[in-house]
């Protein structure tokens, strides 16, 4: 028998917690699946086919995750020796284990950033040309909208637009790392395309928001998706009947995209529900399905803060920021859910340290 004292966990580390549902296990049972080496599985083939019009590009690849992705585009993008431009906290710089020096043989220069973007002359200045005879230059920027670091903050357009036009001029392919792109369409009620055409390739993964348990595509020109399926099979990540998870894909794409504004709508009651029993939360940072906790202003370590918040039922994880912690909402958190992890949090930070200050 469990213990009675533990509370049921509301799991809100990551919407990367997700397990398919019902309809998406049938859609898998039912998936109609062949060779995907030889471009013979219909259901992948289906899904390519979805993801790149979805996307506004002409082709894409299924590939099995998103830093796969990253890392193909990178290198269609670049030349060993070249200098990749990034916001320094991009998933790409922080979370991909230096794949770009040592996939491509890129060169990674981060660039500070406000809310995970950064400026036109920020990009302007890092692809000055060099005065030196050799020829290292930035040949790539990559973005990332939703951004995960700054908390799921969407790019404006006109911002986006605005840096996209600098990179140009200065002759650099753009790479969208749009992991949670589909977060940031539904968030700003535009359609995909309108985000993921302005770039030479696109990211989208499907093992977060959408629920699917792996699986991540590359959408771009003809031109490049035919040489990233060759990047696919020297990175290992070429399958056999995949149609097994592509199908969870295409009825992701089906049924879970609209119901992203749920998990936004659930993240902003819980930030403001934080925010009405005094735990901090900047609201204007609640754009999306994240919400950041600032528990150093509370006098928490982040390991004690989690603690706290797990004995109370609420699953919580740490961040790259010293004294930041984050809730993902996701498609299997509810409103009822939403009220006690409120309860939760306010009996595990501010009762805590009220706690604490009394002793």
């Amino acid at each position: 028998m469990g213990n009675p004292a533990v509370k049921p966990l509301i799991d809100l580390r990551s919407d990367t917690v997700t397990q398919p549902t019902e309809g998406m296990r049938a859609a898998i049972a039912a998936a109609v699946v062949g060779d995907e080496q030889k471009r013979e599985d219909p259901t992948v083939t289906a899904l390519q086919q979805r993801v790149a019009a979805l996307l506004g590009h002409e082709s894409a690849l299924f590939v099995p995750t998103a830093t796969m992705a990253n890392q193909i585009a990178l290198k269609l993008h670049g030349r060993p020796g070249d200098v990749l431009l990034a916001e320094e906290t991009s998933h790409v710089i922080v979370y991909e284990y230096g794949g770009a020096a040592a996939h491509a043989g890129l060169i990674t220069r981060g660039l500070p950033g406000f809310a995970g973007r950064i400026a036109p002359e920020q990009v302007r200045a890092a692809s000055a040309p060099s005065t030196k005879v050799a020829d290292q230059r930035a040949t790539v920027l990559a973005l990332e909208n939703t951004h995960n670091n700054a908390g799921g903050r969407v790019w404006p357009l006109e911002e986006l637009a605005a840096v996209l036009a600098t990179a140009r001029e200065h002759g650099l392919a753009v790479h969208l790392d749009g992991a949670r792109l589909l977060n940031a369409a539904v968030a700003q009620e535009l359609p995909p395309a309108e985000i993921g055409s302005r770039f030479d390739t696109v990211t989208l993964c499907l093992s977060k928001g959408l629920g699917c348990p792996l699986g991540a595509l590359l959408a771009g020109s003809q031109e490049l998706i035919e040489r990233a399926w060759r990047e696919k099979h020297l990175f290992g990540g070429a399958m056999r009947q995949a149609g097994i998870v592509a199908a969870a894909g295409v009825y992701a794409l089906e049924h879970n995209v609209d119901r992203l504004a749920e998990d936004h709508a659930r993240a902003r009651a819980f930030a403001e529900g934080l925010v009405a029993a005094g735990v901090p939360v900047d609201l204007e940072r609640v754009e999306t399905n994240f919400v950041q906790l600032d528990v150093g202003s509370l006098g928490m370590s982040v390991p004690d803060a989690l603690a706290a918040l797990k004995a109370q039922g609420v699953g919580l994880s740490a961040t790259i920021h010293a004294h930041l912690i984050r809730a993902v909402f996701h498609l299997h958190v509810g409103d009822e859910d939403v009220e006690r992890a409120v309860e939760g949090a306010a009996a595990a930070l501010v009762g805590a340290t009220a706690s604490a200050r009394r002793a």
